[in-house]
């Protein structure tokens, strides 16, 4: 019986507050994120992670001072080798930190499996992200002579277990709201990215607008309008809705509108909201501190009338078997209804 590894590839988050800053680093000096050449871009990236490792300490010990993301991502790692069997084992390759892709390869070499699946935990893809960790593991897998056939998985923006469980908890958050007097405004929130970024081609707003449609029509409901969406058959869905992102970070110009701009016009309109996390597959800093908390604060301050945040997929059944059969479709090599490469 042949043997699959299954390598989960995500950005990673410090595990202690001595690793923000190195974390910090790491996620700055790769040049997907500071598009400059290694002179300039490593003494700025070290500039910066200086700068604002006070701040995201304070913000990691909100969470206890690591980030819960790696044993998010181990539960889900160890519900998809459930789903998929004993002929397959997961691994878990982080690109900023620990485990990072050069020790999880060594892993994989001493299981000697026989076909190797690369798996982002990202549904959209973006160059800032998907392309960079699979830049890293092709790089690292060259240096040390990794020779098994490999396929990646390029992206899922509408993969139908994923947009279930997406619309599952959605459905719930609307149930919930469905007592209270006021309108409800859903915000399909996604991590921001750099207009120039966008602008020299990156696809990712594009795989954003095809999940939240997708969404959208998976949940079928009653409403007024949709904003902020391409897809140009959504006028029949029904709900009052935007996509809008989130985390900016420096001076540069954002993919918008902007989490923060939404929550002030959702006080203007005298509207309560709906925050579905959309590009996150797991809970982090920016769902539990920035979501939950920070803009919790600023809705309050803003006058919406009523605030509440839709959980990430993480480990939900319907999610894990969606990430099950694009495995198993590369394995059995038939392209599944998603992007490979």
């Amino acid at each position: 019986m042949s043997r699959s590894a299954v390598v989960l590839m995500n950005l990673g988050g410090p595990d202690s507050p001595d690793a923000v800053r190195p974390f910090l680093y790491n996620l700055f000096s790769d040049k997907a994120i500071i598009r400059l050449p290694a002179p300039l871009r490593l003494p700025l990236a070290a500039l910066i992670s200086s700068r604002r490792a006070s701040t995201a300490r304070q913000i990691y010990a909100q969470l206890g001072g690591a980030s819960p993301l790696l044993a998010n991502t181990q539960a889900q790692a160890r519900a998809l080798e459930q789903e998929l069997g004993p002929d397959h084992r997961c691994f878990i390759a982080m690109r900023y930190w620990h485990p990072l892709t050069a020790a999880v390869i060594t892993e994989v070499k001493q299981w000697a499996p026989d076909k190797i699946v690369l798996l982002p935990l990202y549904p959209q893809f973006s160059t800032t992200t998907t392309q960079s960790s699979l830049a890293v593991w092709e790089r690292e897998a060259r240096r040390q002579r990794l020779d098994v056939p490999t396929r990646s998985i390029r992206s899922y923006p509408d993969a139908p277990g994923f947009v279930a469980a997406l619309a599952a908890s959605t459905r719930a958050a609307l149930d919930a709201a469905g007592s209270e007097a006021h309108p409800i405004r859903l915000l399909l929130s996604a991590h921001g990215l750099p207009q120039k970024i966008v602008k020299a081609g990156d696809p990712y707003p594009r795989e954003v607008a095809t999940t939240a449609a997708a969404l959208l029509r998976a949940l079928d409901r009653p409403g007024s309008n949709t904003a902020g969406l391409d897809a140009s058959d959504l006028a029949a869905v029904g709900l009052d809705a935007t996509v809008c992102y989130q985390s900016r970070v420096g001076p540069l110009a954002w993919t918008g509108p902007s989490v923060e701009e939404e929550l002030r016009r959702a006080g203007r309109d005298g509207v309560g909201v709906i925050v579905v996390p959309i590009s996150f597959v797991s809970e982090h800093s920016e769902t539990l501190v920035e979501l939950d908390r920070e803009y919790r604060h600023l809705a309050e301050q803003s006058g919406v009338l009523s605030y509440r945040r839709v959980p990430t997929v993480g480990a939900d059944p319907r999610f894990i078997a969606a990430l099950a059969d694009l495995v198993r479709g590369l394995v059995r090599g038939v392209e599944m209804r998603s992007n490979l490469v």
